[in-house]
C-alpha cells in the first residue's frame, strides 16, 4: 500500500478507533512494512499510530526492527503514541537483550518520552525473573520531572507491585528508593486501583504514603 492509499483508507472512517487502524497495520505488513515505514510522513496522529502497530506487527531481524523503533523516538510527542509503540513492540519478549541494549541509551534521559519510553517498555516485556532486579534499578534512577513521565514510572512501579509484590514492598520501604513524592504516591495510588493487586496491599499502601 502507498502512503497515497493508506489516507485515503483513514480518510475513510467516520473516526480512526484504534482496531480499525490495528486493521490498516495489518495490511501494511503483508505488504511492504519497510516502504510505509520508510516514507511515512508522520504528519498526522493516525499515521504515527500506524508507525507504530506496523512496527509491533512487523517480522523481521532484531536489528532492523530495533533501528526503526530508535528512529520513530524523536517523533514520539504524546502518551498514545508512547504506549502504542511500546506496548506493540512484543518481539522484545523475544530478543530481550538486544532490545534492553537499545533501551539502556535512554535511561539517563531528562527528555520526557524518552524517559516514558523506558519506564513503560520495561513494564510491558521485562517483569519477568531475569530482568525484574535490573526493571526496578533503573526505573529508581529515571528522572521524572515531568508528567509523563512521572506518569510512565508511576504505572511501571504499580506493574512491579502486581507481579513482584515482595520485591515491591521491600523498594518501597528501602532508603534506596529515590522516587520523588509525587511519583511514590501515584504508584501507590494505582495500585490501589489495581483489580490485580491483594487487599492487603492495597491497606499496606495506605500506610506508606509520603
Amino acid at each position: 500500500m502507498t502512503i497515497k492509499e493508506i489516507k485515503k483508507e483513514i480518510d475513510k472512517l467516520d473516526r480512526a478507533t484504534l482496531p480499525e487502524l490495528r486493521k490498516i497495520a495489518k495490511k501494511i505488513v503483508k505488504d511492504d512494512y519497510r516502504a510505509f515505514l520508510d516514507n511515512n510522513p508522520l504528519d498526522s496522529f493516525e499515521l504515527k499510530l500506524l508507525y507504530a502497530f506496523t512496527l509491533g506487527y512487523a517480522k523481521d531481524d532484531i536489528k532492523t526492527l530495533i533501528a526503526y523503533f530508535e528512529k520513530f523516538i524523536p517523533e514520539v510527542k504524546d502518551w498514545a503514541v508512547c504506549d502504542a509503540l511500546c506496548n506493540g513492540f512484543k518481539t522484545a519478549k523475544k530478543h530481550r537483550a538486544e532490545v534492553y541494549e537499545m533501551l539502556m541509551k535512554y535511561k539517563n534521559s531528562h527528555n520526557e518520552f524518552e524517559t516514558r519510553i523506558v519506564a513503560v517498555v520495561l513494564l510491558s516485556h521485562y517483569m519477568v525473573d531475569d530482568y525484574i532486579d535490573r526493571a526496578i534499578e533503573v526505573l529508581n534512577n529515571l528522572h521524572t520531572e515531568a508528567y509523563y513521565s512521572k506518569m510512565g514510572v508511576a504505572w511501571a512501579v504499580a506493574e512491579v507491585m502486581v507481579k513482584y509484590p515482595e520485591k515491591c514492598v521491600e523498594y518501597l520501604k528501602s532508603d534506596d528508593c529515590k522516587l520523588d513524592n509525587w511519583t511514590y504516591n501515584k504508584s501507590l495510588q494505582k495500585m490501589r486501583e489495581s483489580f490485580r493487586v491483594s487487599d492487603e496491599i492495597k491497606e499496606f499502601t495506605r500506610t506508606i504514603k509520603r
